[in-house]
């Protein structure tokens, strides 16, 4: 089990690592302390430091290299830029109204699902909220998310029937790296019926974990008719 002098130097690695790379103090290629090393830094075992430099691993911000030790990665030549679109300016941009509705809110401890989720492996608590964005009175969007209340812990005081969970993170906790993963899926029983479409209809499904440097921040899995959503991504070439 893990005790809370070890979360608390877990999250103290992740931040103090996170931001020599994002600061550029650690540019590309440059070689992270080994574990032994860091682990007489922080005075700590080097399972803590161990489990700190997965994570990292898994938000793409280091390469752990077998034999060698751990890396800032290299730039792609090429990289897809995905942002964190706003779903309300997506239909606003359809000259539709805007409105959404919370159809379920819970806090409880995490599950095996949610570490896998977040790609946290420590305990944690997590908010879960379903969310369904209208486009006028037609559904447009089911929000499927999680919250990790470890580090982001207001979150349990907000009902989210104002501002929906998407940009009231953005605007509370800054994030630093982001994931996305998109696939095409029919939709099963409880997306169709929030959808108001057919099951088995052909939806589009985007999921995104964010996180900063208290951790991973949230997951969520956005499904979309696959009618009534366009993906657009922008290729900039390397300097």
């Amino acid at each position: 089990m893990t005790t809370g002098k070890e979360a608390t130097l877990h999250q103290r690695i992740l931040s103090d690592i996170e931001s020599r790379i994002v600061s550029g103090d650690w540019p590309p290629g440059h070689r992270i302390p080994f574990e032994l090393a860091l682990a007489e830094q922080y005075d700590c075992s080097r399972m803590t430091v161990n489990k700190a430099l997965t994570q990292l691993a898994r938000a793409g911000l280091i390469e752990r290299r077998k034999r060698s030790g751990s890396f800032v990665t290299q730039p792609q030549a090429q990289s897809a830029v995905l942002e964190i679109h706003d779903i309300k300016s997506e239909i606003l941009s359809l000259n539709l109204p805007y409105s959404h509705k919370i159809v379920k809110r819970a806090k409880r401890k995490g599950r095996p699902e949610d570490g896998r989720r977040l790609q946290f492996a420590g305990a944690v608590s997590v908010l879960e909220i379903t969310c369904i964005h209208y486009a006028g009175h037609r559904p447009f969007c089911l929000e499927d998310r999680v919250i990790n209340l470890n580090a982001v812990p207001e979150a349990d005081e907000v009902d989210f029937d104002e501002l929906p969970p998407g940009p009231w993170l953005i605007n509370q906790v800054p994030w630093s790296t982001a994931e996305h993963q998109i696939r095409a899926i029919p939709a099963d029983g409880e997306a169709a019926t929030n959808l108001d479409i057919a099951k088995g209809t052909a939806c589009l499904v985007i999921e995104r974990r964010t996180w900063s440097g208290l951790g991973p921040i949230t997951h969520v899995r956005l499904t979309y008719p696959g009618d009534r959503h366009t993906l657009v991504a922008r290729f900039t070439p390397s300097s």
